[in-house]
């Protein structure tokens, strides 16, 4: 079962918070949120706090499932353009540059991983033993 997060507006050009999102894309979320923790760039803290965000969503749409018990992994991060910000700055001889400020939307989908927790009992260890010993048998016959 996924969740998603989304985070509207962000004041960062869409390039830069790419970056950041190239680095947590695929990763396990508890892997993820350590990776952000650690990020020096400027929007490494809203997106932990938007995979944050996600994680929680996916607790209360799944409330029968443990936390714990669960590998959250980012399934899906996308980083699109916003709305542009546009200024002028003086510029030499009378003229005017045009200066756009940024903007982007930030997409986050977690997925989960059931843990594979395989306990063989001893019954199953005895039937695995029996059809290796008939394979060999069926080798050596041939």
């Amino acid at each position: 079962m996924e969740a998603t997060a989304m985070l509207r507006n962000v004041p960062t050009s869409p390039r830069k918070m790419r970056l950041i999102a190239d680095l947590i894309r695929g990763m396990l979320a508890v892997k993820a949120l350590t990776v952000l923790k650690y990020e020096p760039r400027q929007g490494a803290a809203q997106i932990e706090k938007l995979l944050l965000s996600a994680i929680a969503n996916w607790q209360n749409s799944n409330e029968d499932a443990e936390l714990e018990e669960v590998d959250l992994y980012i399934k899906e991060i996308r980083v699109d353009g916003a709305g542009m910000l546009k200024r002028f700055r003086p510029a030499p001889q009378g003229r005017a540059h045009r200066i756009r400020k940024r903007a982007n939307h930030v997409t986050l989908v977690v997925d989960s991983h059931q843990k594979s927790e395989k306990i063989i009992t001893n019954e199953q260890e005895e039937e695995i033993a029996q059809k290796e010993e008939q394979n060999t048998q069926k080798e050596q016959n041939k």
